[in-house]
C-alpha cells in the first residue's frame, strides 16, 4: 500500500511566496469548475429541500419542530443566514459559498501534501482534488449540498491531525457530522494519526471534548430528543435496502463508473506506484476507506455521496506521483483537466426535466393559491413550495418522509406502514388543524400515490375536487364549505 512517510514542515524544502501564488490559481480552477451551479435555479431536490427549509426557519420556523429533516442542522442554518441577508428568491448566495468550500478543501489538502512531500506536491494536490471534484453527475456535483460543505471539514480535522491539534481536529470532525452524518468517518484516520504519533491522555481528552461539546452544543440549540431521533434513531426503514435490491445495486454500479471515468488521471499512478514501491500514507488508505464504508453506509449510492472519496482520492495520487517520474504528473494533471472539460460541459448542456417539471407545477400552484394559503404537495421534489413561495401545509416537506419513499425505492417497502415513526398522527392533525387550501398529487404513478396510502385517499375523497392536471401531476382544490 501507499505509505507516505508523516514528515514535519521543516524536512522539506518550500519556498517563500509560494501560497500568494498557489491560492490566486486554486481560486480560479475553484470558480471555473463550479461554472455550471449558476446555470439552474435548483439543481435536484435536496436544494429543493434546504431552499424550503431555511425559508421556513428565516420566517420564525423551528428545526426539527416546524420542519424536519434526516439530517443535522448546519447546512440548514447555513440557507437560513443567506436567505436573510440576501433573500430568499435565489440561491446564488449559497452558490457562492459553494466556491468557497471547494476552495477551502483544495488548500487544506494543498496544505496537507506541501507538509509532507513538498511544495510540488501541494500544487498537485489542490489542483487533482478541484479537478475531479465535478467527476459525477451535475445534478449531484454541482449542487450546494451536504457533501460539498461537509469535505472542508473532513480535510480540517486531517489538517489539524497532522499538526497534533487533537482539540481542533475533534471540532473540524464534530463540524463535518453536524453538516452530514456520514462526515464523522474521518474520525477513523484522525485516530489513527493520534495513535501514530503516540498522543498522550490528555490528546484523547482533548479530541474527544473537540467532538462532544459543538454536538451537544447543537443539540441544546435545537431540541435535544428531536435531534437524536431525527439524525440518529429514527432512521432505520431509510438504511434498509430490502427488497430493492437491484434496484440499488445498478445505481451503485453506475455512479461508481462515473467516478472512475472522473479519476482517470488519478487512478493509473496510484495503480502503478503500488506494483513498483510502498510508499505509505496509510492514514490516508484508512481516509478513504471510511469514506467508502460512508457511502455504502445506508445502501443508497446516491452520486453525491461519492464526493466523500475524492479528497483522499487526490492525496494519494499525488504521494502516488511523487515517487514517478515527473512527466507522470503533467499526465495526471492533463487527463484530469480533459475530463473535467467533459463533465463541466455536461453540466452546462445536460437538460433538467425534473426542474422545468417543478417550475410548470409551481406556476399553476401560484395561479390558483394566495401568498397566505397552505398547500401540500405530495411528491419528491420539495422545490415546487420554494418556486411558488407557498407555505407547506405540513412540517413534512415531501411524502418519502411518510411512506419511505425518499430513499429511490422502487416499491417494495413503501407505504404508510414504513413512514417514519409517530408521522401520520402529526401528519393528520396538521391537516385537520388548517386545511390546505390546495393539494398536489405529484406521485404520477410511482408507488406513494394516493391509491396505496389510505390517509391521503380518504383526505381527497371528503373534501377535494380535481381541478387541473399538469405534466401528470393531479391538483385538488378544496371543495367551499368543507
Amino acid at each position: 500500500m501507499l505509505v507516505a512517510p508523516l514528515v514535519p514542515a521543516r524536512s522539506v524544502v518550500v519556498r517563500k511566496g509560494y501560497w500568494p501564488r498557489l491560492l490566486p490559481l486554486l481560486a480560479v480552477l475553484a470558480c471555473v469548475t463550479r461554472v455550471p451551479s449558476f446555470r439552474r435555479p435548483l439543481w435536484n431536490p435536496d436544494e429543493g429541500f434546504l431552499a424550503v427549509q431555511a425559508r421556513i426557519l428565516a420566517r420564525g420556523g423551528q428545526l426539527y419542530e416546524t420542519v424536519v429533516d434526516r439530517k443535522p442542522p448546519l447546512l440548514p442554518w447555513l440557507y437560513e443566514g443567506a436567505f436573510t441577508v440576501f433573500g430568499s428568491g435565489s440561491l446564488t448566495p449559497v452558490r457562492v459559498l459553494a466556491v468557497l468550500a471547494q476552495l477551502a478543501t483544495a488548500v487544506l489538502l494543498a496544505s496537507i501534501a506541501r507538509r509532507r512531500w513538498g511544495d510540488r506536491a501541494g500544487r498537485t494536490a489542490g489542483a487533482l482534488y478541484l479537478l475531479v471534484s465535478v467527476g459525477l453527475n451535475p445534478e449531484d456535483a454541482q449542487a450546494a449540498t451536504f457533501e460539498v460543505f461537509m469535505l472542508p471539514a473532513t480535510a480540517a480535522a486531517m489538517w489539524c491531525a497532522d499538526r497534533r491539534r487533537w482539540g481542533a481536529a475533534g471540532a473540524a470532525v464534530a463540524c463535518a457530522l453536524l453538516t452530514k452524518q456520514t462526515g464523522g468517518a474521518v474520525l477513523l484516520p484522525v485516530v489513527y494519526l493520534l495513535n501514530r504519533y503516540g498522543g498522550p491522555r490528555a490528546g484523547l481528552l482533548r479530541l474527544a471534548a473537540g467532538i462532544a461539546l459543538p454536538v451537544l452544543g447543537v443539540a441544546l440549540l435545537t431540541d435535544p430528543a428531536g435531534f437524536a431521533f431525527w439524525t440518529v434513531t429514527g432512521s432505520g426503514a431509510y438504511a434498509s435496502f430490502a427488497g430493492s435490491e437491484l434496484h440499488v445495486l445498478a445505481r451503485a454500479l453506475t455512479n461508481t463508473a462515473i467516478l472512475v471515468a472522473a479519476c482517470a488521471g488519478l487512478l493509473p499512478p496510484v495503480a502503478r506506484a503500488l506494483r513498483i514501491a510502498r510508499t505509505g500514507a496509510a492514514d490516508l488508505w484508512l481516509w478513504l476507506a471510511a469514506s467508502a464504508a460512508a457511502v455504502t453506509l445506508g445502501f443508497h449510492f446516491f452520486g453525491h455521496y461519492f464526493l466523500q472519496l475524492t479528497p483522499p482520492l487526490a492525496l494519494l495520487a499525488t504521494a502516488a506521483l511523487r515517487i514517478l517520474p515527473r512527466e507522470r504528473t503533467s499526465a495526471a494533471i492533463r487527463t484530469s483537466a480533459c475530463v473535467c472539460v467533459l463533465f463541466l460541459t455536461w453540466g452546462l448542456l445536460a437538460p433538467r426535466p425534473e426542474l422545468a417539471h417543478a417550475q410548470r407545477l409551481a406556476l399553476a400552484l401560484s395561479h390558483r393559491t394566495g401568498p397566505g394559503d397552505r398547500v401540500l404537495v405530495w411528491g419528491i421534489h420539495p422545490e415546487t413550495y420554494w418556486l411558488a413561495d407557498r407555505t407547506p401545509a405540513t412540517r413534512y416537506l415531501t411524502a418519502g418522509l411518510l411512506t419511505n419513499f425518499s430513499g429511490g425505492r422502487d416499491g417494495p417497502q413503501v407505504g404508510e406502514k414504513y413512514a417514519v415513526e409517530g408521522t401520520w398522527p402529526v401528519f393528520r392533525a396538521e391537516l385537520a388543524d388548517r386545511a390546505p387550501a390546495l393539494v398536489i398529487d405529484d406521485s404520477r404513478g410511482k408507488p406513494y400515490g394516493p391509491d396505496r396510502v389510505p390517509t391521503l385517499r380518504r383526505l381527497l375523497t371528503a373534501g377535494y375536487e380535481q381541478v387541473d392536471e399538469v405534466d401528470g401531476a393531479v391538483l385538488y382544490a378544496r371543495v367551499p364549505g368543507e
